[in-house]
């Protein structure tokens, strides 16, 4: 009370009040005018049609008189009538101690409602600014949200890549892919991984042989899929290989073996240089191309089995083998040099017609007229094999063509009666695994490819088998070499050390 008791100052230069919160009629405007109350109160014609209450929100009337009490009433109920004020109570004035009371009134509005009103003003005017702010925040949303939902709504999403870096002096790939394999590790997780893409960026005229291409995971060797390629499908550009069935949730490494058999393969793209080893393509026999190099490559992610638009071609896996590990290796030498003579014939010919070529590499297994040529390689076929392939080549340009197959028999036996089963087609050999013939002229290349239905039990021996098929065998050097063995691993599941501290 002793604040409301203290008169406002009256040396204060005030400065026009732009809210009022008090109204009157103008009869005791002269009056009113004069006191303390000046600024605070708009004043209303009693008997005008329109009422201006601008900047004014009146919380209290004032009068001086009955008659303008009796006005402000009468003008009030007009303004009532738009539901857009209070009811507000009218104070009436004793013209001859107005100064006191109008100071008291004064004092209340300013030191109180004033406050009031000037802090729920800038409180309006921030919940404006946090709501313009909400409103940009949800256009910003938006936007994301929608650019979300378009890479989303693509079906294969491309999450990686190493584009080509072709340097005039790369002497090319040829002979390691046929000799070796080239391994590139992928860079990101194998997580909803759907396919992948190669960049070749030359093809070979003669277009005579295949890629093998396997994907399978690093850390516990399990195996993905195979795609055999021939040549003659694979575009001088992109080549997008896609899997049946997404990578799951495992967030392994993948990794990619690239090798090929037959004649002078595409040419692979490498990438730019990279700082990290382990992401660089490596082989078996060094390449001075490869040195911190990695293959062109491209990851992608998305609905499995879908080609991504900008890829001209896509190759489905030729077979699935996850769940097992994946062996991809070369008959050695030495193998090979200990194959014998197990033809079945009645000709007996005065040159051998099976031997191992020391400068190739490569075994020969002439054809003769009458009968089958074979040449064993004991004991190379071990457990868990599930493919055979070779090369073969009848290398005069005036050999007679012929036929070209293998068989697999057990260590127990006998060769030669499995071989001669093979001319009585109604018999069954159940411990044989024969391939089928294959065709073969001169000077073109064939491959053979042997698959198993199911992979073999126990080791066994490999037999080259070779005969005519024209009425004559001259100049038949069949050769057959590049012998490659895929062997399939059932592969245990990795088992993490927990710490029990």
């Amino acid at each position: 009370m002793s604040i409301l008791n203290t008169s406002l100052p009256t040396a204060v230069d005030r400065q026009p009040r732009r809210s009022r919160y008090a109204i009157a009629s103008t009869h005791d405007q002269q009056l009113l005018e004069s006191s303390p109350l000046a600024d605070f109160i708009v004043f209303v014609e009693p008997e005008s049609d329109q009422v201006r209450l601008l900047n004014a929100f009146p919380l209290i009337g004032v009068a001086a008189s009955d008659t303008g009490a009796t006005e402000l009433e009468n003008a009030l109920k007009r303004i009532y009538r738009f539901k857009t004020l209070p009811e507000v109570p009218i104070v009436r004035l004793n013209p001859s101690t107005i100064a006191t009371e109008a100071a008291v009134i004064a004092q209340v509005l300013e030191s109180g409602i004033d406050r009031l009103t000037n802090h729920v003003t800038k409180v309006h005017t921030e919940l404006v600014m946090l709501r313009r702010e909400r409103e940009t925040l949800f256009e910003n949303y938006r936007a994301i949200e929608n650019a979300f939902h378009a890479r989303n709504w693509d079906s294969v999403t491309e999450i990686f890549s190493h584009t080509p870096s072709i340097d005039p002096k790369d002497e090319g790939f040829a002979n390691l892919l046929r000799e070796s394999e080239i391994e590139q590790l992928f860079p990101v997780s194998s997580y909803a991984v759907s396919g992948f893409a190669l960049h070749f960026r030359g093809l070979p005229s003669g277009r005579s042989g295949q890629l093998i291409v396997t994907l399978d995971y690093v850390e516990n060797g399990e195996g993905i899929a195979e795609w055999l390629v021939p040549y003659s499908s694979v575009a001088a550009d992109w080549n997008f290989f896609s899997l049946p069935k997404a990578c799951d949730g495992g967030h392994r490494t993948l990794r990619l073996r690239v090798s090929a058999t037959g004649g002078v393969p595409p040419e692979l793209s490498l990438g730019n240089v990279v700082t990290n080893e382990r992401y660089a393509a490596r082989a078996r026999i060094p390449h001075a191309d490869l040195d911190m190099r990695p293959l062109a490559f491209r990851v992608f992610t998305g609905l499995p089995g879908v080609r991504p638009t900008s890829l001209p071609n896509v190759f489905v896996p030729t077979s699935l083998i996850a769940g097992r590990r994946v062996e991809d290796y070369r008959l050695p030498v030495e193998l090979l040099r200990g194959v014998t003579n197990v033809s079945v014939s009645t000709i007996v010919p005065d040159f051998p017609t099976v031997r191992f070529l020391e400068h190739e590499d490569a075994i020969v297994c002439h054809p003769l007229a009458e009968g089958i040529t074979a040449g064993a390689i004991r004991r190379v076929i071990s457990p868990g094999t599930v493919r055979i392939s070779a090369r073969a080549l009848i290398d005069h340009p005036e050999g007679k063509p012929g036929a070209v197959g293998f068989l697999l028999t057990s260590l127990s036996a006998d060769i030669k009666g499995e071989i001669a089963a093979l001319g009585r087609p109604g018999e069954k050999r159940p411990t044989a695994l024969f391939s089928g013939w294959t065709e073969i002229t001169a000077m073109q290349p064939a491959d053979i490819n042997f698959m198993l239905d199911t992979a073999t039990t126990r080791a066994m021996d490999l037999v080259v088998l070779s005969k005519a098929t024209a009425g004559s065998v001259d100049f038949s050097w069949l050769k057959v070499f590049n012998f490659r063995l895929v062997k399939h691993i059932e592969a245990r599941p990795v088992q993490e050390m927990a710490n029990a501290r």
